[in-house]
């Protein structure tokens, strides 16, 4: 850039003009300033075992006064960055022309010769471009803010326009990020550590490599001794200290999470205030496990297909009982996108809706046993358009029984349920289990066509894991204040969605679902014990579920596109997200140790034909145990092949009762 000498004068006039008037530093109308006399520490946040899980720090930066400012720090910098800093006018000759040598001698830049001063007007108002145009303007601004401020508010607006690194600007905000504290309570040792770090904030600081950190500090505290800053006895002590930092916060998608709960609960100054402790549901364990299984699953499935790349996925688990979050992912990486999937992203669910019409139909007095065609059904729609719904890859059964159905994930069968039952009243079940988005009035609910979220799905499988309640979400236990006193103390929220025998029912079929149906990866990946679970997939392979339960953990998942497209043929729930469910748990046996379902007392068990859901009769070829809601179990045998003396007998004597509701066929 051409530098003429009328720009110059004129660039002088514009600053002279626009500080012309100003009494007091420049900073912003809606600065916020930290009380003299404040004690701040962070927000810790702990999990259910009170293991620091992160902190949670302002995200805006806060300023302070240089009287705030312990003067070891305004010493150490001065030392270390500008040691003429109160004997020049903000330019310094003699170190300009000592960097200039230096630079020489060493055939490259090393040494930039700049001020305090003049690295304040550059954050202030300069861009960090290397010419000499900038170099001019940097050096006519610190001659001028020489002029109008004194060197105390310029120490004061340095370190408050300052970067100390990772996301901390000013000096106050550091003191918080890297020591827990306020800045007026920081130590020598730890002024030391936050005036060498300027120079070079990525490689610093002392997140970032204690060593390189560590040598910084010694070089300032010889540079306070050298400039006659600090006396050689307590310039020893600062050396023999250990260079101690608090834990690094990491924002994640709980911590975000609580933060939103924090400042809705309360307000958003109660964590620039600091001090509470928040201990939490989450299990840490538990976190690691499913961000392992998400990260291991999605790599996986990309590294089959070429079709699959850049998959993005959500994770939930948590306790049934009680509806406390154990773990949650909310996508890939928090860093790159830190929208939440898990509590906010609602989707098709696919067939993992299915077991809310099944839940509607037994409570309608439809048993398990029933068995119902899948033969093709056509719809007229609208205008001559119609509807031709069909099993997933166009197979059919010919007739199966609701256990089976389900099992399976029959479409036609669920479709032919549900317009016997009336969309009505599966969606009061939804709703009963918590489902709140909402849910088309149409039969195309049978194949889980409205959008939920998968916050919604895992706490309305929990309830099916707990005899029918279903919890509240819960993620805070409980929060303390500075002195330890319990300002909130977090409760569970149940409410009884459904009967205990309807959801031991609906977890009974949904066992068939791992064991033989379309749920099997969770058994070839290796979860063997009990357990129950529903995979969901949705047209063209756009959306992949899998949401499973033990009693003690009801977790399940997501995989899919922010912007729905296919993942590939056969990318299903259960070749996608069962696996990853399955290797969850297993990490998960480690922390949990599973338990059989309770089976409640009322429940009939009664020996049937599966193929006609009939009693079974001597001659049936196959017979297996079935339970029932009483109420509901056949009372008469199957007579297709034929009935022994006493059976017919049996028959004859029997109370006349439908074996189940009349279905409507459509």
């Amino acid at each position: 850039m051409k530098i003429t000498l009328k720009g110059i004068f004129f660039l002088f006039f514009i600053f002279v003009v626009a500080y012309a008037y100003a009494d007091e530093p420049p900073y912003p109308t809606d600065t916020i300033w930290t009380r003299p006399g404040a004690h701040f520490s962070s927000v810790k946040i702990y999990d259910a075992r009170e293991r620091l899980i992160t902190r949670l720090l302002p995200g805006h930066k806060e300023m302070v006064k240089i009287d705030q400012i312990p003067i070891d720090l305004q010493n150490a910098l001065v030392a270390v960055e500008d040691h003429r800093f109160y004997s020049h006018h903000g330019v310094d000759v003699l170190g300009v022309g000592r960097a200039l040598v230096k630079n020489i001698i060493e055939g490259r830049v090393v040494e930039g010769g700049s001020t305090i001063t003049q690295q304040l007007v550059k954050n202030m108002l300069l861009s960090n471009e290397k010419t000499m145009s900038r170099k001019l303007k940097e050096g006519m601004l610190a001659l001028e803010f020489e002029q109008k401020y004194s060197k105390k508010q310029i120490l004061e607006m340095y370190f408050n326009y300052v970067y100390f690194g990772n996301g901390a600007w000013g000096v106050q905000q550091a003191a918080r990020l890297y020591f827990d504290k306020n800045v007026s309570d920081l130590s020598l040792a730890e002024c030391v550590v936050l005036a060498g770090i300027p120079k070079s904030p990525n490689n610093f600081n002392p997140f970032a490599a204690k060593a390189r950190s560590k040598q910084r500090r010694n070089l300032v505290l010889a540079k306070m001794v050298e400039h006659g800053f600090l006396d050689k006895k307590r310039a020893s002590g600062a050396l023999k200290s250990p260079l101690s930092v608090a834990n690094q916060p990491g924002k994640s998608y709980f911590s975000e999470y609580i933060r939103q709960k924090l400042i809705d609960r309360f307000r958003e100054g109660v964590i620039r205030t600091g001090g509470y402790k928040i201990y939490t549901t989450l299990d840490l364990d538990l976190q690691r496990s499913a961000e392992q299984a998400l990260a291991d699953g999605l790599k996986r499935v990309e590294g089959k297909s070429s079709q699959a790349a850049g998959l993005q996925g959500a994770f939930l688990a948590i306790d049934p009982r009680n509806g406390h979050i154990k773990a949650v992912v909310g996508g890939r990486d928090f860093h790159t996108s830190p929208y939440n999937r898990a509590f906010y992203a609602r989707r098709q669910p696919g067939s993992s809706f299915k077991p809310f019409i099944y839940a509607a139909a037994l409570e309608k007095g439809f048993p398990v046993s029933s068995i119902w065609s899948d033969e093709s059904l056509l719809y007229d729609i609208d205008k001559g358009k119609v509807w031709k719904p069909s099993n997933y890859d166009n197979k059919y059964f010919g007739h199966q029984s609701l256990r089976d159905a389900l099992a399976y994930s029959n479409n036609l069968v669920t479709i032919r349920l549900l317009e016997a039952i009336g969309i009505a009243s599966v969606q009061d079940v939804a709703g009963r289990l918590g489902v709140k988005s909402q849910l088309e009035y149409n039969l195309s609910l049978a194949l889980g066509t409205s959008e939920v979220s998968l916050q919604e799905l895992v706490y309305a499988y929990a309830a099916l894991a707990n005899h029918g309640q279903v919890p509240g979400p819960l993620a805070i236990l409980k929060i303390t204040d500075r002195g330890g006193n319990v300002v909130f103390e977090g409760a569970p929220s149940i409410s009884q969605g459904l009967s205990p025998e309807v959801a031991y029912l609906i977890t009974d079929m949904l066992k068939g679902a791992v064991d033989y149906g379309t749920g099997k990866n969770v058994r070839v990946y290796g979860f063997k014990d009990v357990c129950a679970g529903k995979t969901g997939t949705t047209d063209d392979c756009n959306d992949a579920w899998f949401i499973g339960y033990i009693p003690e953990i009801a977790a399940g998942l997501w995989v899919g596109y922010d912007q729905p497209r296919s993942m590939g043929k056969a990318l299903t729930g259960g070749a996608v997200c069962a696996p990853i469910w399955a290797e969850f748990m297993c990490k998960a046996k480690r922390y949990v140790s599973p338990t059989p379902f309770i089976m409640p007392e009322t429940l009939i068990m009664q020996k049937i034909d599966p193929a006609t859901g009939l009693l079974a009769a001597e001659a049936c070829p196959q017979k297996k145990m079935e339970l029932f809601i009483p109420g509901t179990e056949p009372t008469t045998y199957c007579t297709e092949h034929g009935l022994t003396p006493i059976e017919s007998l049996i028959q004859f004597l029997a109370p006349t009762r439908e074996s189940q509701p009349k279905a409507q066929e459509p």
